[in-house]
């Protein structure tokens, strides 16, 4: 229900609106939430994906796709991104936002990347796809692994 009120000054009126600005805050907020969401991981294998012009803008001239992954203090994860279609790029962003790792190229001598990591604290990460500049779109596949402590039997 929008109410308009309306107060004479001399010469000047003054007009007052309650809830249309409220309503179109509220609206605005709830798209604005809408826009960013991650693709959760729930579980740790390959998947085959596809990076298209409808991810996230880069603001280099390429495009990003992230996924959101809950990940504990001590975890140690080898991310392997590769793609027959563009230079991949990793990154690792930390639950505060902020790069915990990244990789361009792998050490196979190819364009595809491989990121090896501790995580220091508990809490949602964001693993993001992206390619090199402007360097396209396509298929890519992740693989993200959990790796284990191997422990050494005493003798």
């Amino acid at each position: 229900m929008n109410k308009i009120f309306t107060i004479q000054c001399g010469d000047m009126f003054i007009i007052f609106v309650t809830l249309l600005t409220m309503g179109i805050s509220i609206q605005t907020a709830s798209a604005q939430n809408k826009l960013y969401s991650p693709i959760p991981l729930t579980k740790f294998t390959e998947i085959s994906d596809t990076l298209s012009n409808q991810d996230i803008p880069t603001g280099q001239g390429g495009f990003a796709r992230d996924y959101s992954v809950n990940l504990n203090k001590g975890d140690n994860l080898a991310i392997d991104l590769s793609s027959e279609n563009f230079d991949t790029i990793i990154t690792l962003l930390a639950p505060n936002g902020s790069t915990l790792a990244e990789n361009d190229d792998g050490p196979d001598g190819t364009s595809n990347s491989l990121l090896f990591t501790r995580v220091t604290e508990t809490g949602t990460y964001i693993i993001r796809v992206h390619s090199f500049g402007e360097t396209g779109l396509g298929k890519f596949k992740l693989k993200v692994t959990k790796l284990q402590e191997v422990k050494h039997k005493n003798h």
